[in-house]
């Protein structure tokens, strides 16, 4: 597939899992792609996977919260691959679980300065770029507590629900500009995140339910939503800007109801059953 030659993506928590197979799947469809997060060797290692393909791969370290260090890293991609196209903000943390009384107070606010401070200070650099060349995608993942209760997981539940309202607010802000913003949910994947869930005493104790889940045979394959970030890179579901769309989603039938899910303003974060203008 070369759908996204002369393009250049950027994926942050690029280093495993779901950012890792996001970052191959778009040199495997053409783009040169630079990978994200704090490890360098893993990073390292996604790069050697993307080169011994015969793709083309930049990595570098970064603390995601340093806004700074976003900047400085976002100039050395455009200078070294060229003006990015396509940003997808993967990155991630979930370590504090438990009623809000239980867990460190300072664990449960990191999960949010990585979740969305990372986001903010990733799409605050790219953004004017893209609007400048009149073009550009920028895709958030999302997750559980998006549009849900999550309990014991109220930070990382929060940050996510914040992610989805800000990509919105993105979206309604740059559209008009050729920048189009999404929210993925990659569904429930096995990897060191859920890892942690699974194994600590503090996971087993207070989300049994994700044990649970995978007993029950559901482990979404990271290559799914990897797929469908190609697909949103391609302009395929340009209509659905600003809204969500899942891994486990059929892509052939969601493309068949863009124009009805913008119709009935689904795939937003919005209240349910209840009269709006009287709030």
């Amino acid at each position: 597939m070369t759908h996204l030659n002369g393009t250049v993506a950027l994926v942050t928590g690029a280093g495993r899992g779901i950012g890792r197979e996001i970052a191959l799947h778009q040199a495997r469809s053409g783009a040169k792609v630079a990978v994200l997060a704090r490890t360098v060797g893993e990073i390292d290692e996604t790069a050697s996977l993307i080169t011994g393909e015969g793709g083309v791969a930049l990595s570098l370290p970064v603390d995601l919260v340093d806004r700074r260090a976003v900047e400085k890293v976002f100039d050395r991609v455009a200078s070294e691959l060229g003006p990015i196209d396509l940003v997808v903000n993967n990155h991630g943390s979930f370590r504090a679980f438990g009623p809000i009384w239980e867990c460190d107070p300072d664990a449960w606010w990191q999960d949010i300065e990585i979740n969305l401070r990372g986001t903010f200070h990733t799409c605050r650099v790219v953004a004017p770029a893209m609007l400048a060349r009149g073009k550009g995608h920028i895709v958030n993942l999302v997750g559980g507590g998006t549009g849900n209760s999550f309990p014991n997981g109220s930070g990382y539940a929060s940050s996510k629900a914040a992610i989805m309202r800000f990509t919105e607010c993105l979206n309604d802000t740059t559209a008009s500009g050729g920048v189009l913003a999404f929210a993925v949910d990659p569904g429930l994947v096995r990897t060191s995140m859920t890892e942690l869930q699974l194994f600590s005493e503090a996971g087993k104790t207070y989300l049994p339910g994700i044990q649970q889940l995978f007993d029950d045979g559901i482990n979404i394959p990271p290559s799914r939503a990897a797929a469908l970030i190609v697909d949103i890179a391609t302009g395929r579901f340009d209509t659905l800007a600003g809204r969500l769309l899942r891994a486990i989603d059929d892509r052939e039938l969601l493309e068949q109801q863009m124009k009805n899910i913008v119709a009935h303003d689904a795939r937003a974060l919005r209240f349910s059953g209840v009269e709006q203008d009287k709030l």
